[in-house]
């Protein structure tokens, strides 16, 4: 059998995808926190959003069907994982998290 011409750092599509996922949650909890209305609090949100990422980076664990199916029914608004759809801050509503 032939060798893979593809080097070993390159991404399975599973991976690419989980990649790209994490990266649009990332983006959309940063859009999220730019409407938080007190400086310190937009600020530490930031970093502690910032401070997770990076902690999680090296993560590898890769879905399994009911993760994923659990992804896909979260993503369509059927269930959230944590049971709260809306975060109040200092009176300040962000629906649809």
């Amino acid at each position: 059998m032939a060798a893979s011409r593809l080097s070993p750092a390159t991404l399975t599509l599973k991976q690419f995808i989980r990649r790209q996922q994490v990266l649009l949650l990332y983006r959309r909890i940063l859009q999220t926190i730019r409407q938080v209305p007190n400086d310190s609090d937009r600020k530490y949100l930031k970093d502690w959003a910032r401070e997770e990422f990076k902690r999680n980076k090296s993560a590898t664990e890769e879905a399994s069907p009911t993760t994923e199916a659990q992804d896909l029914k979260e993503a369509n608004g059927i269930v959230t994982t944590t049971g709260v759809r809306s975060i109040r801050v200092r009176e300040f509503s962000l629906d649809g998290l």
